[in-house]
């Protein structure tokens, strides 16, 4: 079943024929029981018509009645018996409808006490009402007698039988109808979907660049994450594009020096060593720098969560190796259920940039932190450095730009952690710290909202 609409709609099926399946089968024998009771009923009435038709002799002895309260008891095989039995249950009389029968009727009872039963008697299937009578004559003795009335089943069948076929007829009438309502209901139901896939198809023809609704609220989520996601493929795809522009651009000035210095040259032994090595030099700068920031992966919606403290931890350890030598004093302040929504990647450039700056410039001490609150996470790092002014901030963040020229670097390390952050839509800021140097903040927003913000 690789249809959402024809598994709903099986499903529904099969919950409605059962729930339609169960009511019937109640309905039936709740019909059943009632019309047992009503024949019950039918039978103690024509027991009292023969109580009430019987006679009296002389001596007030009982004789069977002679005017019978209904003529199908007259009638043969009329499918309605009566028969009335003397207390050691020998019939003494019987209905002209028994002409030719003997049902055997002869269940005995105790005045006032009745028996329904179902028999099967002479080839036929009876409901039968047997009920006990004590008959006192004018001397004061009592006789007790069994009043029996009988009646073919056939007529309670034919009563079932008739409302059965006409409750499975209306309840599979119903069934349809309530199917065809279904199938209608779960296509109306299900028509945002198509919608999405319709709206998809356009985005896949070049027709449209985003999924713009409108949509029911529960594929609001959907919709949203999928438009980041292809808005992301954008970025990414741009970023290569402008990369490769900018490293194409940024590699024609050493070339050219190259093709010149060559061109000038009576041999290759002329050209000034010196002069090539600072250009292919300078060229692996510029490739490694282009290529790093075209790999950004930016914001992704659908990212695993990285746990900020061990990116953080992992990093320092190795840049604990790498200054060894300066014996400094790193304090961490980790919160371990801070994560990243995005790329682990990104984050390890980031924090790899700003802790290697911090780093370098410190005289003795370093303190990170990572915490989090209502409005999202924040990394805080600080040295006892010389600090950076307020008004050196811009420039340190332009690639290329170094402070202090005395220590090795490229200074394009916190150009590069400000163009990711600013990517997740994130904040670096500079601050004087207590400790005597910089204090270096990223602010990311909380990562349930980048998670449907778009790049």
């Amino acid at each position: 079943m690789h249809s959402l609409h024809a598994r709903l709609l099986l499903a529904a099926s099969l919950v409605l024929a059962g729930f339609l399946g169960a009511t019937g089968l109640a309905l039936d024998k709740a019909f059943r029981v009632s019309t047992e009771a009503a024949m019950q009923e039918r039978l103690q009435s024509y027991v009292y018509a023969l109580i009430a038709a019987a006679d009296e002799d002389a001596n007030g002895r009982m004789i069977p009645p002679k005017a019978l309260p209904e003529p199908r008891f007259s009638k043969p095989d009329s499918g309605l018996y009566a028969v009335i039995a003397s207390h050691d249950g020998s019939p003494l009389w019987q209905s002209g409808s028994l002409t030719g029968h003997d049902i055997g009727v002869t269940e005995q009872q105790k005045p006032g006490e009745r028996s329904f039963s179902r028999l099967a008697r002479a080839g036929m299937q009876l409901y039968a009402l047997a009920f006990g009578v004590a008959w006192e004559d004018y001397a004061g003795t009592e006789a007790q007698y069994t009043f029996t009335v009988a009646e073919d089943s056939a007529v309670f069948e034919a009563e079932v039988d008739s409302f059965r076929s006409t409750l499975w007829r209306w309840l599979g009438g119903m069934a349809l109808g309530l199917l065809f309502a279904q199938a209608l209901i779960l296509r109306w139901g299900l028509r945002p979907l198509r919608t999405v896939t319709v709206d998809l198809q356009q985005i896949e023809k070049g027709r449209t660049d985003r999924l713009e609704g409108p949509y029911p609220r529960e594929l609001i989520g959907l919709t949203s994450s999928l438009n980041s996601l292809i808005e992301h493929s954008k970025a990414v795809q741009s970023r290569y594009r402008n990369s490769l522009d900018d490293l194409a651009h940024s590699l024609k000035t050493p070339l050219a020096i190259l093709q010149s210095s060559h061109s000038d040259s009576s041999s290759e032994a002329d050209v000034d060593r010196t002069l090539v090595r600072e250009q292919v030099e300078r060229m692996d700068e510029i490739i490694s720098h282009q290529l790093q920031r075209a790999a950004v992966s930016g914001r992704i919606t659908l990212a695993k969560p990285v746990p900020v403290g061990r990116v953080m931890e992992r990093l320092a350890r190795s840049l604990d190796k790498v200054y060894r030598e300066k014996q400094l004093v790193v304090n961490l302040d980790l919160d371990p259920s801070v994560t990243f929504t995005g790329d682990e990647t990104d984050l390890t450039e980031i924090l790899g940039n700003l802790l290697d700056n911090a780093y370098k410039y410190c005289q003795h001490t370093i303190r990170a932190s990572v915490q989090k609150d209502a409005a999202g996470i924040e990394i805080s790092i600080e040295d006892d450095g010389r600090g950076i002014a307020a008004e050196q901030v811009d420039s340190v963040l332009q690639r290329g730009t170094r402070m202090d020229q005395s220590i090795p670097g490229q200074g394009i390390g916190l150009s590069m952690a400000n163009e990711i952050i600013t990517l997740y839509g994130g904040r670096l800021a500079f601050s004087a710290s207590a400790l005597g140097g910089t204090r270096l903040r990223v602010r990311f927003p909380d990562q349930a909202v980048i998670a449907g913000v778009t790049d």
